[in-house]
């Protein structure tokens, strides 16, 4: 997301976004590392909610290398359009999703504030401390690096398709004959696991195959934080995107909707992470990844000199990852 924004390190004068907030502490070479993130509900499960708010605030600091997380806190809005019965299972099971999976990532929620809102809301602020060393700075992109992304895009896609499954027929009756109501289902709980999936691991490669910057792909879409991530370079390189990894039967979804999925700008959330990395260890990483958490990590481009932009292909290669 965009957390914050800073004027790069080297001295360019160009503004750019990172995805969380270093700042300098009494300590030499300690830095304090925070971000805060939350949103509405997106699926019809109170705990996977939970878990999609926790695993979304987690992932800015992941996207820099950080897997250790110091503390959280949650912030948290309790419907008040529910009926008390309601809102009383429909909170405590967010909460629970939240804790458990930061339990997971092995940290705690220590605090946090709760309100009451017409939506209810999840979300939380996440702080690590660390050296200089233990963290990537998302501005070290070179000429001849690739770029790999560790999720696959589609969930805004996915998440909607099943809405019109079950609350609007008319546009339900768009996808009907081109998907099946059990593909728009297996989609739905593919993007959900997805969303709630950690990028710890993601992190804890980075620094083991020396990746030189990333971002986590969130709201702004793949193309979105792509474009960011090269505002930040110290280099003056281009990120070229040629390959986009959707969830299986997405991009009929798109084909039938405004959603700009193919051209790299559908929301996503609690998406992967896009990573800059050498090319001669795009391969162990992604391989890895695939050891580790059982899901597929893919090169999606490659990074070039340039304007500090990004740029996808006019006829990007797409993989339909199966659920």
């Amino acid at each position: 997301m965009l957390d914050w924004l800073k004027t790069t390190a080297s001295g360019t004068g160009k503004a750019a976004t990172w995805d969380c907030c270093v700042t300098d502490t009494k300590f030499p070479d300690i830095k304090l590392v925070q971000t805060t993130d939350f949103f509405y509900p997106l699926v019809d499960d109170p705990y996977m909610q939970g878990r999609i708010g926790c695993a979304n605030v987690l992932s800015d600091l992941y996207s820099m290398g950080i897997d250790e997380c110091d503390n959280m806190l949650m912030i948290l809005a309790a419907s008040r359009d529910m009926d008390d019965k309601q809102r009383e299972v429909s909170t405590k099971l967010m909460m629970r999703g939240f804790n458990d999976l930061a339990h997971e990532a092995g940290t705690d929620v220590t605090g946090g504030q709760t309100v009451l809102n017409p939506w209810p809301i999840i979300g939380g602020v996440a702080t690590s401390v660390v050296r200089e060393a233990d963290m990537i700075r998302p501005t070290g992109a070179q000429p001849g690096d690739v770029l790999v992304l560790t999720k696959p895009l589609g969930t805004q896609c996915a998440v909607n398709a099943h809405q019109w499954l079950n609350v609007d027929p008319k546009r339900w009756a768009r996808l009907d004959g081109k998907l099946s109501a059990e593909q728009v289902r297996s989609a739905y709980r593919a993007a959900m696991a997805s969303m709630a999936r950690l990028n710890r691991t993601g992190a804890r490669l980075m620094r083991k195959y020396g990746a030189h910057a990333a971002t986590d792909v969130t709201g702004f879409g793949i193309m979105g934080h792509a474009k960011n991530l090269a505002a930040s370079q110290d280099a003056s390189v281009t990120l070229e995107l040629d390959t986009l990894p959707l969830i299986a039967g997405m991009r009929i979804v798109n084909d039938v909707s405004s959603f700009p999925l193919l051209a790299g700008y559908s929301a996503e959330t609690s998406g992967g992470l896009l990573v800059a990395l050498p090319s001669e260890k795009a391969a162990g990483f992604c391989d890895e990844i695939q050891q580790i958490d059982g899901q597929p990590a893919w090169v999606i481009g490659r990074v070039v000199a340039g304007e500090r932009t990004a740029k996808l292909a006019d006829q990007p290669r797409i993989i339909e990852v199966p659920h």
